[in-house]
């Protein structure tokens, strides 16, 4: 069996997921927009999973809108608002390109990011206060999904609520749901974007909420659903799916956290002893326990991911998104990181899969791998 170290990527989907969309692969498969019987099943299926979600997240089930994936949730507020109300977005130089480049689209602001990638709350307060940018859209990211960081929500919306009282808060959740309760970041923001294969449930899924004062123009025109907000038929398996996923995700978000920073602490530590000179990019203290984040001098990434390949444990250089170019991470080049460094990058990520023996096996192997490239 391989050493899956890529949960930030994509995780495994959990069995209640699989089984919640099983009997709408198969029995019932009707239209959820059609009148008949078998049509108001699949409507009260989707009605029902909107509830849950809902629920897991802290917002009326009338705020969820259902949509194609989080890179979708995040482009449909961003590029909705902008469209709707004019003027720009701003986020930070460390979000993942599905914010970046919408931000860049409207020729927003970027902000800088301390060196732990976290958003300079300096910097974005001076964006704040200038009147010479119409500002619609602010959007931060709750956890960097490259190295893990967490960001202060909190003092981010104090900011915008002070500056920008009119403007749009987002917030790309996509990798927060398995380590933050969403019910404590939902009340601070305007909008989250959630993607369902990042917390157990199937990919193309996703979600977007938006509070009932908020407006922003559909990206998406046809049938009308979601009421208006996103057209196009309702993909029930996946939907029923996501909302079992984030169900189960949420009950045991505690003990996970629990178990996998203990996980996290060994990997990190394991791999340390062993090879000697090794980069953690951001303290265990600033960011979730899923995401370890190491950089190797004297390592190239590619080759260092080749070796991993070949002992079976899947790991990733950067974002899922931008790993298969092994082109160089916008994030850690954000975050000041020198380019020696950049070129030895290995992001090793962790879920609700993970096991004590993939941990040592992870160690032995990594460890392993980077002695041998070094040697070269």
């Amino acid at each position: 069996m391989p050493v899956y170290l890529d949960h930030a990527a994509s995780t495994p989907m959990r069995e209640v997921a699989i089984e919640a969309m099983r009997p709408f692969l198969d029995t019932t498969y009707a239209n959820p927009a059609g009148a008949h019987r078998f049509a108001r099943r699949a409507r009260k299926a989707v009605d029902e999973a909107r509830d849950e979600i809902a629920q897991a997240i802290g917002c009326d089930p009338g705020e969820v809108i259902f949509t194609g994936g989080g890179t979708e949730a995040d482009n449909a507020t961003i590029l909705g608002a902008t469209r709707m109300h004019g003027g720009v977005a701003v986020c930070s130089a460390a979000e993942h390109h599905a914010v970046l480049h919408c931000v860049e689209h409207t020729r927003g602001p970027i902000v800088g990011t301390t060196a732990t990638g976290s958003i300079d709350l300096e910097h974005l307060e001076r964006v704040l206060r200038d009147r010479s940018i119409d500002i619609s859209v602010v959007s931060v990211m709750a956890v960097n999904n490259e190295v893990g960081t967490i960001t202060p929500m909190r003092k981010v919306a104090a900011l915008v609520r002070e500056h920008r009282p009119n403007a749009i808060l987002h917030c790309d959740a996509v990798q927060a749901a398995c380590w933050l309760d969403l019910r404590e970041v939902s009340p601070l923001v305007d909008s989250i974007a959630l993607s369902a294969h990042k917390f157990g449930g199937p990919k193309g899924v996703g979600v977007m909420t938006l509070s009932g004062g908020k407006r922003v123009e559909p990206l998406i025109l046809g049938g009308g659903q979601e009421r208006d907000r996103r057209s196009g038929t309702h993909n029930v398996p996946g939907i029923v799916a996501a909302a079992a996923a984030l169900r189960a995700t949420d009950a045991e978000r505690a003990s996970e956290v629990a178990r996998l920073g203990v996980l996290s602490r060994q990997l990190e530590q394991g791999i340390v002893e062993k090879v000697g000179e090794a980069t953690v990019t951001v303290p265990a203290d600033q960011r979730v326990p899923g995401v370890i984040h190491m950089c190797f001098s004297g390592v190239e990434s590619e080759a260092l991911l080749f070796l991993l390949d070949e002992a079976d444990v899947c790991a990733s250089a950067a974002s899922a998104c931008a790993s298969g170019a092994m082109s160089p991470s916008h994030v850690l080049a954000a975050m000041g990181v020198s380019n020696s460094l950049i070129r030895g990058a290995l992001r090793m990520s962790i879920g609700h899969t993970t096991t004590q023996d993939d941990i040592d096996r992870a160690i032995d192997v990594v460890s392993s791998a980077v002695l041998r490239l070094r040697a070269r």
